[in-house]
């Protein structure tokens, strides 16, 4: 392994498992926040239990979260110094201000562990929907980041001299909006389904029926309204990126060829040597609509750029395939679930809906990490787009096998400690709370 995929690998390595921490961070307090406000109105004690409990795992995931992101940081100093010494000027104050967050979100979540009965109850409550506001408004910033170097703004460039910055330009670029509400969204449906998934397996098997119900009904509220929301934001996400980058766009849908009345591909197998597609089922003249609102609008296929600016086809298109499908999924599990809420309220309870949760449990996840692929390899060979190229901002760095061995060995023994953490903490629920079912 060379030292550009090895520092690429590694890379990969640390966003695939920080996403999820940092979407579970993001998200969680939320749910916490609206079984503790449900609590303070019915003054039903198991919402309070709901609230403690999913309190510890937002501690847990905080933790982790922290950890992770610090490796990051470091990671973007050591493997991408080229790139930092240009861009940290540029697109260092949504990092600056991240951090601010950060410390807001760890001292609202102290007052909120130990505000128990010591607080007024109302300022109690208040503390723990910072938490999530906070944890919202870093992910946003950092979405917005990235979303610079899909969208490069706020300075002027010649003969590799980067002046003239405007930072707030740079923040608010052309991607930052699509990119953020998509993320963010996204997160609600991961989360969401992940939640209501493991409580969902928890009430077929009758473990504490009334605590799990409950939590249940929050997580899956949020997660179906989400999955509804996504579709919405990903057409405008898709919209924007054949405006900005439709080298990228013609990669996720494996168009080689430019022209109008482009169909729209569903699955297939690219051949990039051949350029052609295998296996796929088109929709006549559907790309162009859903790019431009019409049928016969043109669509840049990638033999109007050099061979050298394209993405990797193969793996950008199957992510993206992916992404769509998965998508696809929990937004018909959602539409189903509200049916049930809204016309046969006696199914929302019957087994095989729950079983129907339980197994998509994992799926958002899978989800978001194929979207993020989407993002980050289409966007190749560049890291700033049309600036600078993913090549160039590396540093040889010797050893950097061993680190990378290392990291994958520390970022899985981390996930394994979390997953045993929650399961620990499962299973002493009835304990912790004295819950009798």
């Amino acid at each position: 392994m060379n030292d550009f995929i090895a520092a690429r690998s590694q890379m990969a390595l640390s966003l695939g498992f920080h996403i999820v921490f940092a979407c579970i961070g993001m998200v969680m307090p939320f749910f916490m926040a609206v079984s503790h406000f449900y609590y303070l109105k019915s003054g039903k004690t198991v919402y309070r239990n709901v609230t403690r409990a999913w309190s510890k795992g937002v501690a847990i995931f905080f933790a982790t979260g922290a950890v992770s992101g610090t490796v990051l940081s470091f990671e973007l100093g050591l493997l991408w110094p080229v790139f930092m010494h240009h861009a940290g000027p540029i697109f260092g104050l949504p990092f600056s201000l991240e951090g601010t967050a950060f410390f807001v979100e760890a001292i609202a979540l102290g007052f909120f562990l130990y505000g128990w009965d010591r607080f007024n109850k109302w300022f109690h409550w208040f503390t723990g929907l910072v938490v999530g506001i906070s944890g919202l408004v870093s992910g946003i910033l950092v979405v917005a980041a990235n979303a610079w170097m899909n969208s490069p703004a706020g300075f002027s460039y010649t003969n590799g001299i980067y002046f003239n910055i405007d930072p707030l330009k740079a923040m608010f670029n052309a991607a930052w909006l699509s990119q953020s509400l998509h993320m963010c969204i996204a997160a609600f449906a991961a989360t969401g389904f992940a939640v209501a998934g493991v409580h969902a397996y928890m009430i077929v098997h009758k473990k504490n029926t009334s605590f799990h119900t409950k939590a249940f009904r929050i997580a899956a509220v949020f997660a179906c309204a989400a999955a509804v929301l996504q579709p919405l934001s990903g057409d405008h996400a898709a919209r924007d990126v054949a405006r900005r980058q439709p080298e990228k766009l013609a990669a996720m849908e494996a168009v080689f060829q430019t022209g109008t009345h482009s169909p729209l591909l569903i699955g297939g197998i690219p051949d990039e040597k051949t350029k052609t597609v295998k296996y796929g089922l088109e929709i006549p003249g559907m790309l162009s609509f859903m790019i431009s609102g019409h049928s016969n609008a043109e669509v840049k296929g990638l033999d109007k750029f050099p061979e050298e600016d394209h993405p990797p086809v193969l793996i950008t298109h199957l992510a993206f395939q992916l992404m769509v499908a998965l998508g696809i999924l929990m937004f018909t599990i959602s539409l189903l679930y509200f049916f049930c809420l809204w016309r046969k309220r006696q199914w929302a309870e019957r087994p095989w809906l729950l079983k129907l949760f339980a197994l998509a449990t994992p799926i958002g996840f899978i989800a978001v990490e194929a979207g993020w692929t989407v993002t980050e390899t289409g966007r190749q060979p560049w890291i700033i787009y049309g600036f600078m190229r993913t090549r160039d901002a590396v540093t040889p760095m010797p050893g950097i096998e061993i680190t990378f061995a290392v990291f994958t060995a520390v970022y899985f023994s981390l996930a394994l400690i979390v997953c045993f953490l929650l399961y620990r903490q499962m299973k002493m629920v009835p304990k912790l709370y004295d819950i009798q079912d």
